[in-house]
């Protein structure tokens, strides 16, 4: 866990870099994980197939911001969301990396399964970076994401596959949740980042089901 103070440095493929403040202490949203700098450099990489430009963007558990600000550089108007305790830690985020941002990026608290009308009208993409851990915070979390996403919504969801303790079993019914109504589509690795990617790390595209007669597991077979 980093000190007090640390600052995680992401460069960027212009030359720049984003400076991320976190924190020693404080759980699990006070750090930079593995799986949001390669969704961070993942949307970079993409950015002109993404078409992030004047795009609405929304990240979950963004923690210290890393995605959503990412995203902010590439010309989309974001929004970072977390719990209240994370707000400090975001806000000071933003303010390091203004300089860099050409869209625009504001924090708000947001607590998964709670009221989203101040987020609405969906927006174009939803981000999200590691927030399948714990398993009581499952089926908020999928509320919150029906709640916020609409037909054209485009929800991207990057997660590291872990093998200890009851990780296997929350992921396998994450997925078997969300795919009573959304329709997953996995990244494939020569997509990602060509030096942050892992092959433990997995993204997948997210959207709302159109059509109802998918079996689940056959999908999440895939998915994994």
């Amino acid at each position: 866990m980093a000190g007090p103070g640390f600052v995680r440095t992401l460069e960027k493929r212009d030359g720049s870099a984003l400076r991320l403040q976190q924190r020693g202490a404080g759980g699990v949203g006070c750090v930079v994980w593995d799986a949001a700098l390669v969704l961070a450099k993942f949307l970079e990489r993409g950015a002109g197939a993404l078409s992030l430009r004047r795009r609405a963007v929304l990240e979950l558990g963004a923690g210290p911001g890393a995605v959503g600000i990412m995203a902010a550089t590439l010309g989309a108007d974001v929004t970072v969301t977390d719990l209240e305790e994370l707000q400090d830690l975001l806000n000071i985020n933003i303010e390091k990396n203004k300089h860099l941002v050409t869209g625009s990026v504001q924090a708000k608290v947001l607590k998964w399964g709670e009221d989203v009308k101040e987020f609405l009208p969906a927006p174009d993409y939803i981000l999200m970076a590691d927030c399948i851990y714990y398993e009581e915070s499952l089926e908020p979390l999928l509320k919150t994401l029906k709640d916020l996403s609409g037909p054209d919504t485009c929800i991207i969801c990057c997660y590291e596959q872990r093998t200890m303790g009851k990780n296997p079993e929350i992921e396998r019914k994450y997925f078997e949740l969300l795919q009573m109504d959304f329709e997953l589509e996995k990244v494939p690795l020569e997509k990602h980042d060509e030096e942050y990617r892992s092959e433990d790390i997995h993204i997948l595209n997210i959207r709302r089901k159109k059509t109802a007669g998918i079996s689940h597991h056959e999908i999440f077979d895939h998915v994994i």
